[in-house]
C-alpha cells in the first residue's frame, strides 16, 4: 500500500520554505493593504530586503570550521521547533477593539516591523538556497529560510486577529531590494540575529517574572523563537570564521565598527518611538536597550575583534542625539513645504553628526576565542 504524505496546512508544520510560502500565499486574500503599505516603506528605520553576490557566497569552503558546522547542521536538521509556531490553548484573546489607541498603533507597528524583518531573512536565505550549487551552503539556507517563513507566518496569524496582515507575496515582488556584498550581509545579518535573540530573551525573562505585563500572548513563544535567532547567528559566525580577513583586516574592522554603530543606534531610535509599547511591557526603554546591547556585545566576542564601549558617556548621549534628530525629521516631513525641507536638512545634519560622534568613540579590543560556537545562556 502506498502512503502519501499530506502537505502541511499550517506554516508551523511546513518542512520547507516553499511549503511555508505556499500556505502564506493562500492566506493572502485576507491580508490588509494598510499593513502591507507600512511594510513596503523604505526608511532608515524600516526592515529592508537584501540581495548579494551569490556566486561569491557559493564559493565558500567551510572546511576550516567543518566539525562545528556539522554539529550545527545536525541541530537544524532535527528541527526542534517544528510545530511550535501556532496558536494553542495558551494563546490568550486580545481585546484589540478596546486597547488604548496609542498602544494599539505601537503594538501593530512592532508586529508588522517584526514580520517584515523575519520575511526579509526568509527571502534572502531562500534565494541563497535557490541559486547555489555548494551543498553546505544550500543546506544551511534551506533550514534558515524555513525557520524565518514560520516566524513571519506566525506573526501574520497574530496580525489577522487585529484585522490586519502583511501580504508577503506582494512584498516579495514589489519591495525594493538593497545590494550588499556578502561580507556586509554577514555583519548585518549576524548582528540582526544575535540582537534579535537578546531582545526576545530579555522580554521573555522579564515577562516570566512579571506576567501581569504580558499584554499579548505572542510573548509566550519568545523562548523557542530566540533560540532560532541564536542558531542562525551561529551559522553566520561560522561563515565569518572560514576566512580570517573577514573580521581581522584593518578595513573590515572599520566596517564591523560601522555596522555595530548603525545597528545599535537604529534600535535605540526605533524603540524610543514606541513609548506606550514599552510602558505596557513594564520596562524602561533606556534600561532595556542598554541590557540588549550588553548581551549582544558579550555574544559577539565569539567572532568580532572589537566591541563598542557602551559605558562611555558619549555612547548614550550620541544615541539620544540620534533620537532627537529622528523626531525632528518626522516633524519636518509632516510640516512640508520649504520650512519642512530646511528642517529635514538640519535634522539630517544632526543625525550625521550624532552618528560620527558614536563611530569615533574608542572601541574595546577583543581576543577572539579559538572555539567559535556558543550556546544560548541568558
Amino acid at each position: 500500500m502506498n502512503v502519501q504524505t499530506q502537505p502541511a496546512s499550517h506554516t508551523a508544520d511546513a518542512t520547507t520554505v516553499e511549503e511555508g510560502l505556499a500556505i502564506q500565499q493562500a492566506q493572502s486574500k485576507f491580508d490588509s493593504k494598510a499593513a502591507t503599505d507600512l511594510a513596503m516603506q523604505n526608511t532608515l528605520l524600516t526592515p529592508r530586503f537584501y540581495t548579494t553576490d551569490f556566486d561569491e557566497l557559493d564559493a565558500i569552503d567551510v572546511s576550516p570550521v567543518r566539525a562545528d558546522w556539522d554539529k550545527l547542521m545536525e541541530q537544524m536538521r532535527n528541527d526542534p521547533n517544528k510545530g511550535h509556531f501556532r496558536k494553542t490553548e495558551d494563546w490568550d484573546a486580545v481585546d484589540w477593539e478596546n486597547m488604548d489607541p496609542e498602544l494599539k498603533a505601537e503594538a501593530l507597528d512592532f508586529l508588522i516591523s517584526s514580520c517584515t524583518a523575519e520575511f526579509s531573512g526568509c527571502v534572502l536565505y531562500k534565494e541563497m538556497k535557490r541559486r547555489g550549487t555548494n551543498e553546505d551552503i544550500k543546506e544551511l539556507f534551506s533550514y534558515m529560510s524555513r525557520d524565518e517563513a514560520r516566524h513571519a507566518g506566525f506573526i501574520n496569524d497574530a496580525l489577522r486577529e487585529a484585522g490586519v496582515a502583511v501580504n508577503l507575496g506582494f512584498l516579495t515582488r514589489e519591495k525594493k531590494y538593497t545590494y550588499f556584498r556578502p561580507k556586509f550581509i554577514y555583519y548585518a545579518t549576524y548582528l540582526s540575529e544575535k540582537i534579535g535573540y537578546a531582545r526576545y530573551i530579555t522580554i521573555y525573562r522579564h515577562l516570566e517574572a512579571n506576567p501581569e505585563h504580558r499584554f499579548h500572548p505572542i510573548f509566550k513563544w519568545f523562548r523557542e523563537w530566540c533560540n532560532d535567532e541564536f542558531s542562525h547567528g551561529e551559522a553566520f559566525a561560522l561563515l565569518m570564521r572560514t576566512d580570517p580577513k573577514i573580521t581581522q583586516s584593518f578595513a573590515n574592522r572599520l566596517w564591523i565598527r560601522f555596522f555595530l554603530t548603525a545597528v545599535y543606534s537604529t534600535m535605540w531610535v526605533r524603540d524610543h518611538a514606541r513609548p506606550k509599547f514599552h510602558e505596557a511591557l513594564g520596562v524602561d526603554i533606556d534600561w532595556y536597550d542598554m541590557e540588549v546591547f550588553r548581551k549582544t556585545s558579550t555574544i559577539a566576542r565569539q567572532v568580532f575583534p572589537i566591541e563598542l564601549d557602551i559605558d562611555n558617556p558619549r555612547f548614550r548621549s550620541g544615541c539620544e542625539r540620534m533620537n532627537r534628530a529622528a523626531i525632528a525629521m518626522d516633524a519636518a516631513k509632516a510640516r512640508g513645504g520649504v520650512g519642512g525641507l530646511l528642517g529635514r536638512i538640519a535634522a539630517g545634519a544632526n543625525a550625521a553628526f550624532a552618528f560620527a560622534n558614536l563611530y569615533t568613540i574608542p572601541v574595546k579590543k577583543n581576543e577572539v576565542p579559538e572555539n567559535v560556537r556558543l550556546e544560548p545562556a541568558f
